[in-house]
């Protein structure tokens, strides 16, 4: 799979608005993209599916697990964190090897992993990184607790290109202490975010209740633009994996953040109207069947 693309690297990172790739690597050799996640058994979501969809855009994919779990397409039922030491030696082993294009953040599973996590991707400036600030798992399962919480606002958001939480994810990460989480609106929660260090803010909307999903993209410029899309029934698991994975993809491939986003949102949302229910709880995105023609995306 090829596309056209600018695979120079961009020098210089205070332009925010687009991030380029490698120079001077084999130009037949696909983008790369190292994730930090954990395992899913049910192939729905972390690292499976991230690797998946990197496969299905014309990546490659560099795994670093960052914890373990029990868990099926119904919910989670224990994770084990996987010591720092041990996420810093398979990550710093790989990258002495090979040159990557982009980091996907998803769980991390400890406060220090995401200290740790952080020192790895601070020493590769001008990669971008795609932060999908997991919480939770879609029945609600907890997935980070408050020093997670708190690492990703101080250590990780100054480093992160785009962030994309959903909704309650953005409340919870913007929200002051005994603050009224439901009282922020889209727009501050963004604000909010950004004045951490995030260049860009992906705040997903399948959690608001409208007919439509509308998913807003805020620059640290000021700049917002929304992507809508039609509301699909039924509940999958793994879809925010999967749009953080394929924005990492498309900025792998030297688009810019906005192009990048409508086509990581285009691939998700094609992968999610063609989900299967392999099990009996929610649905798994179809990710390597959804990815268009590279050349004309």
């Amino acid at each position: 799979m090829t596309m056209k693309t600018d695979r120079s690297r961009r020098k210089n990172f205070d332009d925010v608005s687009t991030i380029g790739t490698r120079a001077g690597i084999d130009a037949a050799a696909p983008p790369v993209v190292l994730s930090f996640a954990a395992s899913d058994p049910s192939g729905g979501a972390g690292m499976q599916a991230d690797l998946m969809t990197f496969s299905a855009l014309g990546c490659h994919g560099l795994s670093v697990l960052t914890a373990l779990t029990a868990q099926d397409t119904r919910g989670v039922a224990e994770m084990r964190p996987i010591e720092s030491a041990w996420v810093e030696k398979q990550a710093r082993v790989v990258l002495d090897d090979i040159r990557v294009d982009a980091f996907k953040v998803g769980v991390l599973g400890s406060a220090e992993n995401v200290r740790t996590v952080a020192r790895i991707v601070s020493a590769h400036p001008g990669v971008p990184v795609v932060v999908d600030p997991v919480l939770a798992s879609g029945r609600g399962d907890p997935l980070a607790d408050e020093p997670v919480a708190d690492a990703l606002r101080r250590a990780l958001f100054p480093l992160t290109f785009v962030a994309t939480p959903n909704l309650p994810e953005a409340r919870r990460l913007a929200a002051t202490v005994g603050e009224d989480e439901e009282a922020l609106s889209l727009e501050e929660c963004a604000r909010r975010l950004l004045s951490l260090g995030c260049a860009h803010v992906l705040l997903t909307g399948a959690h608001e209740d409208s007919p439509e999903v509308t998913n807003r993209l805020f620059h640290r410029t000021g700049k917002a633009r929304a992507f809508s899309c039609k509301r699909l029934p039924g509940s999958y698991h793994g879809s925010g994996c999967t749009l953080a994975s394929a924005l990492a993809a498309m900025l792998a491939r030297g688009l810019s953040v906005d192009d990048a986003t409508a086509r990581a949102l285009d691939f998700t949302h094609r992968a999610l109207e063609s989900a299967f229910r392999p099990g009996r709880g929610q649905f798994i995105p179809r990710r390597i069947d959804s990815a268009k023609d590279p050349d004309t995306m």
